[in-house]
């Protein structure tokens, strides 16, 4: 585990001014990964849907940036940052990230699961740039066209593959965490991010499938999805990952659980759960959901 000293903040900043150097939109993180920066609008009701239209500092992966003087700014607002976010989708890289997990609770080998992804869909992963995480996962950094959007998801290519697009941010490289440091993967640094191979990119930006329609199915899945993410907000310490569980399964079995993926994500993490535990939790729901499908289906 890396140490965090009062020399942290500082190397924190001098990694994100390289990344900004390189084209790359970079913002403060905390020791959490979670942005550095407590939002302007916090406690205001209803809920502010603002991506920075306001001016003030505190929204996030849209704060970031590539202007140096602007970084500084952010970094001097949050002197504890340990770390920094690269956003990813912005111009010029438009940075796809593909984030794969060792966490056990996948019950499967991630990078092995993308390899057998390649095979069945005729494409090579490109070298590229690399980044191990604390946890010993790792993640590849493609570019993206302009034409495309990818979303961000959390195990719906395999179990232990989240993908980070538009609206999302990878932690950089030179990251410390609570969890330890981010670095570059031996032989990568003098790297720059390769193009996402075309047959993967057209994996993730398909579109999702819609949940089945049926007469008298009850409220629409805007209505069910808000109130299991309320459902999420209200749970306490100690029933954090059980409720967020139960939500999960609840929007898998009625066919929008990818679509509620994030949003759920981040309700969890407001509660205080850490990131991996929450999308964790939720692709072993989308797994269990899946499974209870199948069996039932092919029941006699």
């Amino acid at each position: 585990m890396a140490t965090i000293d009062r020399q942290t903040p500082t190397l924190a900043l001098a990694h994100a001014l390289a990344a900004a150097g390189r084209g790359l939109p970079v913002f403060p993180l905390s020791a959490t990964k979670l942005p550095a920066l407590r939002s302007p609008h916090r406690g205001e009701q209803p809920p502010t849907h603002c991506r920075g239209e306001c001016g003030l500092p505190g929204h996030g992966v849209h704060d970031a940036t590539t202007d140096p003087a602007a970084v500084r700014a952010l970094f001097a607002a949050a002197p504890r940052a340990t770390g920094y976010g690269i956003a990813c989708g912005r111009a010029p890289h438009r940075l796809i990230g593909i984030d794969l997990d060792v966490d056990p609770a996948y019950g499967s080998d991630a990078a092995g699961a993308l390899r057998q992804l390649a095979l069945q869909h005729l494409f090579t992963i490109p070298p590229t740039v690399t980044v191990l995480t604390p946890s010993g996962g790792r993640h590849l950094w493609l570019t993206g066209p302009a034409d495309a959007t990818v979303p961000n998801s959390a195990g719906r290519l395999a179990p232990g593959i989240d993908i980070r697009g538009t609206g999302g941010y990878l932690v950089g490289p030179g990251s410390v965490t609570a969890h330890g440091r981010y670095r570059l993967a031996p032989g990568t640094a003098h790297l720059a991010p390769a193009p996402c191979p075309r047959a993967l990119l057209r994996l993730l930006t398909q579109p999702r499938r819609p949940p089945t329609a049926t007469r008298g199915a009850g409220p629409t899945p805007d209505r069910r999805g808000e109130g299991l993410i309320q459902f999420v907000l209200a749970a306490h310490e100690g029933q954090r990952n059980t409720r967020l569980f139960w939500a999960a399964c609840r929007a898998y079995e009625h066919g929008f659980g990818d679509t509620l993926a994030d949003a759920l994500t981040a309700a969890a993490v407001r509660t205080g759960l850490p990131e991996h535990e929450a999308r964790a939790a939720i692709a072993s729901a989308a797994r269990l959901t899946t499974r209870r499908g199948e069996e039932t289906n092919g029941a006699a």
